[in-house]
């Protein structure tokens, strides 16, 4: 931003703070004002400083991180989702600590010198005393959701950005870290704004109460609503207790349904609120609850609950350490690695997997290698593509039929893909693309572990682990109506993002797997070069293009080899001029930091002087554009 515009912003924040700011300004909002005034009181902050925002080194960062990792877990498909459904471009997304470091972020590839220039990026500093008014500093000061709108912010240099933040608490009602939703888009109407702010409301409650339901396993866990309906949804309430009836947490919602403080609930006896004897609340506990029941409060009001059972402790008959060493899929990138290994542990306590990822990037695979590395591997695995079987079909397909039961039908019945998992784990690929009605009949598969064949009116037992997959935003599809709300709950247990290929950092391992197979033991040689332009492409077909073309290639090779011109065949754009095209401020930034490396003679210091940055962060930039010292 120019000098001019942030002296500007200053005096229009010191006008504000005097009083004497016009009632007709954007920035006469009392709390702006009382934000601003901190700012100046209290931090001592300079509104016209031009200086970049704060960035802890990599070693501070992972102490930052490192307490949080089940929060990252929970909250980074939710922040997939909220980018995606708010259309991507122009978009970043944060997750914060209590302290206002960014700890996990979203964003567009091409846009990661945007994101950096405005300091949204992990590592960066966003509390309140740092940098004043800002969407995620106001927020952990407030405590609740804040929308920070471009000038707004105190420091005239985030003047640039609309900023929507959702606290997010841990069960014991303490801060545990903040979602925030930044754009630097000044195209966006009023409703878009109001849409951004709703959706990340709500994407802070989505993982809050994911992060409730499985924080402590070894509690009683009573969900209730006053409707039935409405139990397993967003505002439902949630508590726990101990084996004493001992009231241990409790979320928001379960305290306004209540009319209660969490003073006056935490350490209580259950039967403090309830009017329902709490022998019949006990006996209805159940390891998957799937029913209603109702259940009176002492001041007379009728909730609906369902009551979870401790989850008891058994010896894991699988080994501690995952087998990730499977020969038919490459798993080699950390990211990979970290979603199997907790994948895993999961699916073996009967979690349901959710797989989300681009067309291509493997979701079958990574399903069947789960099913590989459990201890169903020598049950069966049932894979069904929702997507590919016609509409009219894959009811039969899912749930088998009895013998005559309609025209066509096979004389002798058919038993359906969930009754040959039986035993085993059953993989539905593209679940989005599932008819509703059938979504309906699914849910209740899955919640009374019973089938019933078309025609028949005998249900038969089902003992299935469930792994599910898609590359639409299922969130996406419930708000359009196309998924049922509480199926999504159903499946989406564990959530795991398969990165597309162009961001595997085994791209390498991942071609001689997939080369291996296709030459089938036959000696094939790349001729120099062939290899890096192949891992220079974006593959937007991700590992499904990047086998198709192996394929073709090694039937193309004479003489067992293959050569540039073979593959110029095939991927005619040099990647080189596509990357130059789409990253241009990248090939930027490099010759700039190329220019002044000369200049200096390779002096470090001055460099990140005349830069006005870290020496860390030069370092990590000239590892991020592959500059080092001549030897």
């Amino acid at each position: 931003m120019k000098p001019a515009l942030i002296n500007a912003h200053a005096q229009q924040v010191l006008q504000a703070v005097q009083g004497t700011v016009a009632s007709h300004s954007p920035v006469a909002d009392l709390a702006i004002t009382r934000s601003w005034r901190r700012c100046l009181d209290q931090y001592q902050l300079d509104p016209a400083s031009r200086r970049a925002p704060n960035v802890v080194e990599q070693a501070r960062l992972q102490d930052h991180r490192a307490p949080l990792e089940h929060i990252i877990a929970v909250a980074h498909w939710q922040m997939n989702s909220l980018h995606q459904q708010l259309g991507r471009d122009g978009h970043v997304v944060l997750l914060t600590d209590a302290r206002g470091v960014a700890i996990d972020s979203v964003f567009n590839e091409s846009e990661r010198a945007d994101a950096q220039r405005s300091g949204l990026w992990l590592g960066s500093v966003w509390s309140e005393d740092c940098e004043g008014t800002n969407g995620v500093g106001t927020c952990l000061v407030e405590r609740q959701h804040v929308t920070i709108r471009r000038d707004e912010h105190f420091r005239g240099k985030h003047v640039g950005l609309t900023c929507s933040a959702s606290p997010i608490f841990d069960a014991g009602g303490e801060l545990l870290a903040v979602l925030n939703l930044s754009s630097a888009r000044d195209d966006h109407s009023l409703q878009q704004h109001f849409q951004a702010m709703a959706l990340t409301n709500l994407s802070a409650k989505l993982i809050e109460n994911c992060f409730f339901l499985g924080h402590d396993p070894q509690r009683y866990l009573l969900r209730f609503h006053p409707e039935a309906g409405f139990v397993g949804l967003l505002g439902e309430g949630l508590l726990s207790f101990d084996e004493g009836a001992r009231i241990c947490s409790v979320n928001q919602a379960a305290l306004d349904l209540l009319g209660l403080s969490r003073d006056q609930v935490i350490g209580q006896s259950l039967t403090m609120l309830l009017e329902t004897p709490i022998d019949q609340v006990m006996s209805q506990a159940s390891a998957q609850p799937s029913v209603c029941w109702p259940m009176r409060l002492v001041d007379g009001r009728l909730l609906y609950g369902q009551l979870r059972e401790p989850l008891r402790q058994v010896p894991l008959v699988t080994p501690a350490v995952p087998k990730i060493n499977d020969v038919r899929v490459c798993l080699e990138d950390p990211r990979l690695q970290r979603g199997f290994a907790r994948a895993l542990r999961v699916l073996e306590r009967d979690v349901p997997v959710f797989l989300q990822g681009e067309t291509g990037t493997g979701k079958e695979a990574f399903a069947a290698a789960l099913h590989r590395a459990s201890a169903r591997a020598s049950q069966p695995f049932v894979a069904i593509n929702c997507a590919a079987i016609p509409e009219t079909l894959i009811e039969s397909e899912l749930f088998g039929y009895r013998g005559g039961s309609f025209t066509g039908a096979r004389k002798d019945g058919m038993i359906g893909k969930l009754e040959q998992a039986h035993g085993g784990i059953l993989f539905l690929d593209e679940i989005a693309d599932m008819p509703l009605a059938l979504q309906t009949r699914l849910l209740r598969v899955l919640e009374e572990r019973e089938v019933v064949p078309l025609g028949s009116a005998t249900a038969r037992p089902l003992d299935v682990r469930l792994i599910s997959a898609s590359h639409q935003d299922l969130l996406t599809c419930v708000a359009e109506g196309r998924f049922r709300e509480d199926l999504f709950y159903r499946i989406a247990g564990f959530a795991v993002q398969l990165p597309p290929l162009r961001e595997r950092s085994d791209k390498g391992s991942v071609l001689d797997l997939l080369l291996r197979e296709e030459t089938k033991g036959a000696r094939i040689r790349l001729e120099a070069g062939v290899r890096e332009r192949l891992l220079k492409q974006p593959w937007p077909g991700n590992v499904r293009q990047l086998r198709t073309c192996l394929r073709t290639l090694v039937a193309l090779a004479l003489e067992g080899r293959v050569t540039l011109d073979d593959l110029a065949e095939l991927l005619p754009e040099p990647p080189a001029t596509a990357a130059l095209a789409e990253d241009p401020l990248g090939v930027s930034e490099r010759q700039t930091l190329l220019t002044l490396i000369e200049a200096e003679h390779w002096h470090i210091a001055h460099v990140a002087a005349r830069l006005g940055i870290s020496r860390n962060t030069l370092y990590r930039k000239l590892r991020q554009h592959g500059i080092s010292r001549p030897g």
